[in-house]
């Protein structure tokens, strides 16, 4: 399926991450000839602009909740943008940013749409809180935070708590052996009913695995978001690298599966570090990826 119409929408934030870095995504991504390149593909596509660069801050002060203020106020304008956008019926293109800024997508998208699911492409799951987190940064824990589990001011964003069900969540692509998973975050997903692709399940045909996963999913959910972090790949400018992560092509050969569906309601891409990438040649990367998986 080719979008009839979309929105770009740039969230230059790092509120919500462990260090500086990710605010300047949408910037590398624009330098990159993201939008230009879309439009070439014949792609209408409304240029929203980028947020004004919101960055990572430490937050001695608290440290099992680093930065909510900044988070949730992010988190707030991207619901609205993105609630505007899918009322005048244009497909939001999300640029992050860091993961948190999917807590305000889900919740524009969720005023517009009445049984939204997710699909989360993600090196990581997502499922920390305040009280089981050993960083405080919100960036591991926005799965939780959808699920209703944490701090009212980000499981309250939407027009309801929980935002989604585990039932109508897909975690595609994570990659438990990387190390960066906390046991209390394992012992969630194991009892979840959340829909479980792990990287050693999607690694050796993504793009089957991703008609699989979606055929699981539009069982239930009329549309979805589709979340993309770099960090499921093994790009160097991932905010945490995972070496073992996917390979570019398989990556977005997966997501071009996702996309094609009439069903994908917006995508958000995150976790793109451009102080890792000072000559652009992963930015280039990301964008020739997402342009041809359209």
């Amino acid at each position: 399926m080719m979008w009839p119409k979309a929105s770009l929408i740039g969230v230059s934030s790092s509120a919500g991450a462990r260090r500086t870095g990710q605010e300047g995504a949408p910037a590398a991504y624009r330098a990159a000839g993201l939008l230009e390149k879309l439009r070439a593909k014949g792609l209408d596509v409304a240029d929203e602009g980028d947020s004004p660069s919101v960055s990572y801050r430490p937050d001695p002060e608290h440290p099992r909740q680093q930065n909510l203020g900044l988070v949730a106020e992010v988190a707030r304008q991207t619901a609205g943008r993105v609630e505007r956008a899918a009322a005048s019926g244009r497909v939001p293109l999300v640029l992050g940013g860091d993961c948190t800024v999917g807590l305000g997508v889900v919740a524009g998208l969720c005023r517009r749409h009445t049984h939204l699911g997710l699909l989360y492409f993600d090196g990581d799951v997502d499922l920390n809180t305040p009280d089981t987190t050993p960083s405080g940064i919100f960036d591991g824990m926005v799965v939780a935070h959808l699920l209703g589990r944490g701090v009212p001011e980000l499981t309250g964003l939407g027009p309801q708590t929980p935002l989604l069900s585990e039932e109508d969540i897909v975690l595609f692509g994570y990659d438990q052996g990387s190390g960066s998973f906390d046991p209390p975050e394992l012992e969630v997903l194991e009892h979840s009913r959340i829909s479980k692709y792990p990287l050693a399940r999607v690694r050796p045909d993504p793009a089957a695995a991703a008609r699989d996963a979606l055929a699981y999913l539009q069982r239930g959910p009329t549309s979805f978001l589709l979340h993309f972090d770099v960090d499921v790949t093994h790009l160097s400018a991932a905010d945490v690298h995972h070496p073992s992560g996917l390979h570019l092509g398989p990556a977005f050969a997966a997501l071009e599966v996702f996309i094609a569906s009439p069903a994908c309601a917006a995508v958000v891409v995150t976790e793109f570090n451009a102080e890792k990438d000072k000559d652009g040649v992963d930015a280039a990367r990301v964008v020739n990826g997402l342009v041809e998986s359209f």
